[in-house]
C-alpha cells in the first residue's frame, strides 16, 4: 500500500458534505459513465440531503483532507467512492478492513459494467450471492449482490 498514513475518522455534516458529495460525482463519473452524467449530477442532491445524513459514514483523510468514504446503512456498504486521483493506493481496502473490522460482515450491491469495482470486490474475497437486471431505480444497469464475512 502507497498510502500508509491514511487516517479514517467519522463523518461530519457540516465540513464533509459538500466534499464528499464532490469526491461522489467525480467518482461516480469515471465508474458509472453508463449511468450519464445529467442523472448523476441529480443523485448528488440526494447524496447531500439524504444518504449521507442517515448512513454511519467513515472518512478516509490524508493530511487531514478528504480522500475517500464509506457509508454503511448497519452492515450493508451503501458506497464507498475514492478521489480518482487517489484510487490503486489502498485507500478503499483501508475503508472495508475498518467496516469489517466494526461489523464482521459486508454486504453490497455492484453494478456489473464497474469492472474495476467487480474485480476489487472479488480480489478482498467478497462472494456474489444474487443479480438483477434492473438498478434500483428500475433502469437496465445489472447489479450483483456480494457478501464478505470476517
Amino acid at each position: 500500500m502507497k498510502n500508509q498514513n491514511i487516517v479514517i475518522r467519522p463523518f461530519d455534516a457540516v465540513t464533509d458534505t459538500e466534499k464528499l458529495s464532490g469526491i461522489w460525482l467525480e467518482a461516480s463519473l469515471k465508474a458509472h459513465p453508463f449511468i450519464g452524467k445529467p442523472r448523476l449530477l441529480e443523485q448528488r442532491q440526494l447524496i447531500e440531503q439524504e444518504y449521507l445524513p442517515k448512513s454511519e459514514t467513515w472518512v478516509a483523510c490524508d493530511g487531514g483532507a478528504a480522500i475517500g468514504f464509506i457509508s454503511l446503512l448497519g452492515s450493508f456498504i451503501g458506497g464507498i467512492f475514492i478521489a480518482p486521483n487517489q484510487q490503486g493506493v489502498g485507500v478503499g481496502r483501508k475503508l472495508i478492513a475498518h467496516a469489517l473490522e466494526q461489523k464482521n460482515e459486508l454486504s453490497l450491491e455492484v453494478y456489473t459494467q464497474n469492472e474495476q469495482a467487480v474485480r476489487f470486490y472479488a480480489a478482498l474475497g467478497f462472494r456474489e450471492v444474487s443479480r438483477r437486471d434492473v438498478d434500483d431505480l428500475g433502469y437496465p444497469f445489472e447489479n450483483a449482490a456480494l457478501h464478505l464475512t470476517r
